[in-house]
């Protein structure tokens, strides 16, 4: 065989799977080809939107589906057998795997990450590739498993139809395998939308199936967080499963359809013990009360596995609802789950569960194009920058006379109310709306307290009556003491439903409502931790693709994104845009750059009546401060005014620094860190033959020089806008490129037909931009047809590698004078 000749996907599928199924491998179980691991990163210029180029393997190998233990980079033949190892070693660094091939069609390089082989990198033939056992015993060895420990740790998944990502299955693997080799507490990091309880099912499952653990308590904060559970994530376990609650609940399912709850305990608060999976509010199972301690009636040796889910909230703290009922259940195997590993002075999940075992950050689920990075438009008010000190006599709404001292943000709308204040934020958030050119956005405006979130929902309606008076839905209050509210919580999260439009609410924690199509949030309150605020982040990252939701926007009047230059915070705005007092409140297309840095793996939150047995809480988070203690008195005052004074924009570059440049100046940046000198860009241009390539390559690093040329107005070719703006060339028109082709009678030499069809493809050229001329597709449209077959047109060329070549020649001729 002349292999020198094979592309890739020849020296695959005629050399590589023949001998990787000839050493034993399954190929139906145990081989995916091309297997993407990621969705590429979202990349946004102003309001452009592409993808970054998808990590894909060429071969993974598996032990049994989603449990990975080797990869395989394949190049062709005029490569040298090593050439794509460090590529090999990057996907098997992400997918945690010690076994790494790379082959060019001749023998295989062999990296072994386990030590056992007599040299770390070793070729081989290719009849020499190694069977499944051989790796497994390896892998076996190498991480210290017996027997019946690789027994658990290679225990099947459950087969959902839904393909876990890299990430679900490296979070699943270790846990189990942590488990298997004894490890009683661990804590699982990842962040908001990444699939957290898609990975505890695998989990339970996998370790439910293998034996290893046979009664089974998932644990969460929220009745949504349950009861979604149980009707989509969990619904293998119907049967053997049931929720630890009184309450009998009919839930509807995404797609219509209702479904009752099968519960665990009766009206006599007697827990059936029969099923082998529960589900519990912690709050429900315990309280100050020893009568509320229900988990008691259970022996402390009834459950042997324990996942806490979002045990950053309250939960971390010593004396927490949940430590309690782990310390009675303290000889069960148990695990943490969050998004937010929370490590105060006070109060540390870290403390309990230990170091993670596995963390996915925002950062990396931005990186890997999972989740929807996000722009930052900062609002100084004057009020907030040089604080309000009344007037000698200043009197308030009531006529008392205002206690004169400074009043600054931590005052306003928790102490102090300058109903200008609320005016303006509800203006600007408006007038966002309106110059997005899509006032149907979802929104979710934070604030103080639901006092504060009541006057905003007024304010926010006088700034839409037009959209008011088609639905009075279109701004609505969401919190915990608004029943009408609550009810339209279920529509505001629905994609398909049109309003709400715009919520106000007081906190915004819960993990619980998954705001899939959110694209604005406003923040009109001060963040008081980095757990807090990365929960607030996480409400916007789902990238939903079906409305075209792939980033959203965070506009910021109290300075909460400060928590940015906060080491503890993993992840990165797109933009951040400070408009001034008479700017568009829309950042500026010309000045956006790279997207830093999470889709929720196919779950669907179903929503239900508050459970009875709850204090109220907001439905976007913690308990509202004033359903405790009761609404605090405020002081109002009116007529004092509120404007928005300074302006920064900031960028986030490829480096992950915040800087101040045009997209004009971004891309020149880029280009000329690639091509060192107008000659070293030309050469790389003259040298390829299809010059769309060098584009394609570009766009995958986030440069589109399509949108640079809107930018600047000019419908110029990419040749000459990459010249321009790198080198500061004088640009030429397509139009004039042509001419000049034609005035060098660059056809003469070739017949009258032939010189027709050359002529007809320089116009194609000028008018619409075609630098794809050697596709012989373009035979097939106007005018072509019209002038003959595409054989007929190739012929009067001679052969088809004359015509080739021809279009060659007039692609050269027309950079030839740049050269």
């Amino acid at each position: 065989m002349k292999k020198n000749t094979f592309s890739e996907r020849d020296i695959c599928s005629k050399l590589i799977t023949p001998a990787v199924v000839e050493a034993g491998w399954d190929l139906q179980t145990q081989i995916s080809e091309e297997k993407t691991l990621t969705d590429g990163r979202i990349i946004v210029r102003g309001k452009m939107v592409a993808r970054g180029k998808q990590k894909r393997a060429d071969y993974v190998l598996y032990v049994k589906p989603n449990i990975p233990i080797a990869v395989i980079e394949a190049k062709d033949n005029k490569h040298s057998v090593g050439d794509g190892m460090q590529q090999a070693l990057s996907y098997a660094e992400m997918l945690r795997v010690p076994f790494a091939f790379s082959t060019n069609g001749d023998r295989f390089l062999f990296h072994d990450k386990t030590g056992q082989s007599a040299s770390m990198e070793t070729e081989i033939r290719l009849d020499e590739f190694p069977s499944p056992d051989e790796l497994q015993k390896k892998y076996e060895t190498w991480k210290g498993l017996s027997d019946q420990q690789a027994r658990v740790a290679f225990q099947g998944y459950h087969d959902t139809g839904k393909t876990p990502r890299y990430y679900q299955t490296n979070a699943v693997n270790a846990a189990v395998e942590a488990i298997a080799k004894g490890q009683d507490r661990l804590l699982l990091v990842m962040a908001t939308g990444t699939g957290k309880t898609f990975t505890a099912f695998q989990i339970i499952w996998r370790l439910w199936k293998s034996g290893a653990k046979k009664r089974v308590l998932f644990l969460a904060d929220r009745n949504v967080l349950v009861d979604q559970t149980m009707v989509n994530d969990f619904r293998p376990f119907i049967g053997s499963m049931a929720k630890l609650s009184t309450h009998s609940k009919t839930i509807e399912k995404a797609d219509g359809t209702t479904e009752d709850l099968t519960l665990a305990v009766d009206k006599k608060r007697r827990i059936n013990t029969a099923y082998e999976i529960y589900l519990g509010l912690y709050q429900a199972l315990t309280g100050p009360a020893e009568s509320q301690k229900i988990y008691k009636e259970l022996s402390p040796d009834f459950f042997d596995l324990i996942i806490v889910d979002e045990c950053h909230r309250g939960s971390a703290a010593d004396d927490s609802a949940w430590r309690e009922i782990l310390e009675h259940f303290s000889g069960a195997t148990q695990i943490g789950m969050t998004a937010t590993p929370k490590e105060t002075e006070y109060v540390s999940n870290i403390n309990y569960f230990g170091e993670p075992i596995f963390t996915y950050s925002l950062k990396e689920g931005i990186h890997d194009g999972f989740l929807a990075p996000y722009k930052v438009i900062k609002s100084h008010i004057d009020r907030d920058v040089e604080g309000y000190r009344p007037e000698k006599g200043q009197l308030d709404r009531d006529g008392n006379e205002v206690e004169d001292r400074i009043y600054n943000t931590k005052d306003f709308d928790r102490t102090l109310v300058l109903d200008d204040r609320t005016k303006l934020v509800a203006q600007r958030v408006t007038q966002f709306l309106k110059e997005s050119g899509d006032r149907m956005q979802k929104t979710i405006v934070f604030c103080i307290d639901q006092e504060h979130a009541a006057r905003m929902r007024q304010a926010l309606i006088n700034e839409n009556q037009d959209l008011i008076e088609k639905d009075s839905r279109y701004v609505m209050r969401i919190t915990g003491n608004d029943k009408e509210g609550l009810n339209q919580l279920a529509n505001f999260i629905d994609p398909e439903a049109d309003y709400p439009v715009i919520v106000t609410t007081s906190r915004l924690l819960s993990t619980g409502v998954d705001a899939q199509t959110c694209r604005l949030i406003a923040l009109d309150r001060e963040i008081g931790s980095m757990t807090e605020f990365k929960q607030i982040v996480g409400r916007g990252t789902r990238v939903h693709a079906d409305t075209g939701k792939y980033y959203f926007t965070l506009m910021d009047f109290r300075g909460a994104t400060n928590h940015f230059a906060d080491p503890d915070f993993d992840g990165e705005p797109v933009q951040i845009y400070q408009p001034g007092p008479d700017d568009s409140m829309t950042p500026p297309d010309d000045q956006s750059t790279e997207p830093p840095d999470d889709p929720e793996g196919g779950e669907t939150v179903i929503i239900d009546p508050i459970d009875p047995t709850l204090a109220p809480h907001d439905p976007f988070g913690g308990d509202d401060p004033t359903s405790s203690s009761g609404p605090q008195k405020k002081i109002y005052v009116d007529g004092i005014g509120a404007s928005i004074i300074k302006e920064r924009v900031e960028y986030l570059d490829a480096d992950g620094n915040l800087v101040t440049e045009s997209l004009k100046d971004f891309t020149r940046r880029h280009l000329t860190r690639r091509f060192a000198s107008m000659d070293d860009f030309l050469r790389r241009w003259n040298a390829e033959d299809r010059k769309q390539a060098i584009l394609d390559e570009l766009s995958e690093e986030g440069i589109d020089i399509t949108l640079i040329g809107e930018e600047l107005g000019r419908d110029l070719d990419p040749f000459d806008l990459i010249c321009h703006i790198a080198f500061d060339a004088k640009p030429l028109t397509r139009r004039e490129r042509a001419e000049n082709v034609k005035k060098r009678d660059a056809f003469n030499r070739y017949g009258e037909q032939a010189r027709a069809v050359l002529e007809a493809l320089l116009e194609k050229y000028a008018d619409e931009g075609v630098l794809t001329l050697d596709d012989t597709n373009i035979l097939q449209i106007n005018p072509f047809s019209h002038m003959g077959t595409p054989i007929e047109l190739m012929r009067s060329f001679g052969k088809k590698n004359d015509y080739l070549q021809a279009v060659h020649d007039l692609q050269n001729a027309l950079y030839e004078e740049s050269a």
